[in-house]
């Protein structure tokens, strides 16, 4: 492969750039993409761009299985808000979430308890938040926020298709640096061992704890959220949502909208999904740990949507209320309201073969790896993998790109396992940070879609937390590694800071802005127009 060098970054920094500068993201993506194929060949590059475009769907199961999913969860969000399942939860939640405090605090504990998948998180808590968020004022900007936030973050510490793919990593990290199989210890040993020096993760999920029980904002997410209050437009007059279900499928003529067509498909979404992903991991005499990690959890979604579709289908047909045909119809009128968002996924996922066939990975790796001060490494790494996963917009990637480098350099620098641990937990925590912070991660993609914000509103608000959060997690890991301070204090320290950075950057905002730091709880002020 061809050295490019610092070169290697130009495309998907361009992609990055323009799409938070312009907001118009699926152009910036693919002028992005299109760079990276002028580099890449030398030339005008256009065929290699569309190659690319092609192999991001056509060389990737997983990628196309995504695709099948979203898309299969339109069909049911169109189904459901046919069938009246969202006014019926709306009206349902709005009598005992009577205030933006309380739809906060709700959908923190509701990501939390999702934890199975960052995926079927976004979708299940953006699309029964949504509406309830919408009667109260709050920005889709913030519900994007929150539900980003605690996905991926709560996904990667507990057991779940992320864990699965972590252990495969430790795994690499460990193979990679050639140890005698006598001192390689148990992968799940070093992941629990890891799990505190994840600290964004932890962060992150702390810190949207202290976001809606303070009510108090900063940064963009403080003008969205005073627009929203004041005015009723949960998204700014020009934005894009990714997607708009009133807009495009109109107002539902259903009288007496019943809750059992909102709870019944998101439980058959959940049940089908677990149940599909033990079903995929099981094997004669295989024990409960080894059946959830072994499972196919692409497959699980898969299944799982189809199932809540299909469910959608026998509540419309039972009830009298759609007929088959008008099922039909509305689940390609589904389909519709996610292209939007499948077409940015595609795009975000060319960029990533983009940066792989520049070796933009690895570039950046090399160019982290000549810091050797073992003190510093955690830094180091968290660095790397925010850089990396920023640029690439796959968290998941970045794992795969920086782990089995990170592993080895701890190894070799200083033949401890805490210290690998502490490097794995970094590499975790820095994948997810460069998440949250980029434009081009399919994560941030679909938060975005199934709260219906604008792509980059969501982004652009959403940074300031992210790098907030981010520096805090950079100064515990500076901090323990110069003293060896239990990383469990630390993170109470973390959480503690949090606490401070919050109120004073929301004062300090607010007083420049002219607006109280902390939008108005009083729902009777609050209330939109139905």
């Amino acid at each position: 492969m061809a050295e490019f060098g610092s070169l290697s970054l130009v495309p998907p920094l361009l992609a990055i750039g323009l799409a938070i500068v312009t907001r118009k993201a699926v152009l910036s993506l693919f002028l992005g993409v299109w760079a990276g194929g002028v580099i890449f060949t030398g030339g005008f590059g256009l065929g290699q761009t569309f190659e690319w475009i092609a192999a991001a769907i056509g060389d990737s199961t997983f990628h196309a299985q995504i695709i099948i999913f979203t898309l299969l969860l339109g069909s049911a969000v169109a189904m459901i808000w046919r069938l009246g399942g969202s006014h019926a939860v709306r009206d349902w939640a709005i009598e005992r979430l009577d205030t933006r405090r309380k739809v906060g605090v709700a959908t923190w504990l509701l990501g939390l308890l999702l934890f199975f998948d960052d995926y079927a998180n976004t979708a299940v808590v953006g699309s029964t938040m949504r509406d309830v968020s919408d009667h109260l004022r709050i920005s889709r900007e913030k519900l994007a926020y929150l539900v980003d936030s605690t996905a991926a973050p709560v996904a990667t510490l507990a057991v779940s298709s992320w864990v699965a793919f972590q252990l495969s990593m430790i795994e690499s990290g460990y193979e990679a640096a050639d140890i005698a199989a006598s001192e390689v210890p148990n992968a799940f040993a070093v992941f629990l061992e890891s799990i505190p020096y994840n600290a964004y993760a932890i962060l992150a999920i702390a810190m949207v704890g202290i976001v809606v029980l303070s009510g108090r904002d900063y940064g963009e997410m403080l003008a969205a959220e005073h627009r929203a209050a004041e005015t009723g437009r949960v998204t700014r007059e020009d934005a894009r949502p990714m997607q708009d279900v009133a807009a495009e499928l109109g107002e539902p003529s259903v009288e007496n909208p019943r809750l059992l067509a909102f709870f019944l498909p998101i439980g058959v979404l959940v049940v089908a999904t677990l149940g599909t992903a033990l079903w995929t991991g099981y094997a004669p005499g295989a024990s409960l740990y080894d059946t959830v990690i072994d499972a196919d959890y692409a497959v699980a979604l898969i299944f799982g949507s189809f199932a809540m579709v299909v469910s959608t289908y026998v509540l419309g047909y039972t009830t009298g209320r759609l007929t088959l045909g008008e099922s039909v119809d509305t689940t390609i009128d589904g389909f519709g309201i996610m292209l939007t968002a499948v077409t940015i996924l595609v795009l975000a996922w060319s960029i990533g073969n983009v940066v792989e066939a520049l070796g933009t990975g690895e570039y950046v790796g090399g160019v982290a790896g000549q810091v050797l001060d073992p003190a510093l490494l955690p830094v180091v790494v968290l660095g790397t993998a925010a850089f990396v996963a920023f640029s690439t917009g796959s968290s998941w990637g970045t794992m795969a790109i920086v782990t089995p480098i990170a592993v080895p350099v701890a190894w070799e620098l200083t033949g401890d396992h805490t210290m690998v641990a502490a490097l794995v937990g970094s590499v975790f925590s820095g994948a997810i940070f460069g998440d949250h912070a980029s434009p081009i991660s399919d994560t941030t993609v679909l938060s975005a879609t199934f709260t219906g914000a604008d792509l980059v509103d969501h982004v652009r608000t959403q940074l300031y937390y992210a790098v907030t959060v981010g520096v805090v997690a950079a100064a515990l890991l500076v901090v323990w590694g110069y003293t060896r301070i239990t990383p469990w204090l630390l993170l109470s320290v973390g959480v503690v800071a949090l606490v401070g950075l919050v109120y004073g950057l929301s004062a300090l905002d607010g007083r420049r802005r002219g607006v109280d730091p902390a939008v108005s709880d009083d729902a009777d002020a609050a209330v939109a127009d139905d």
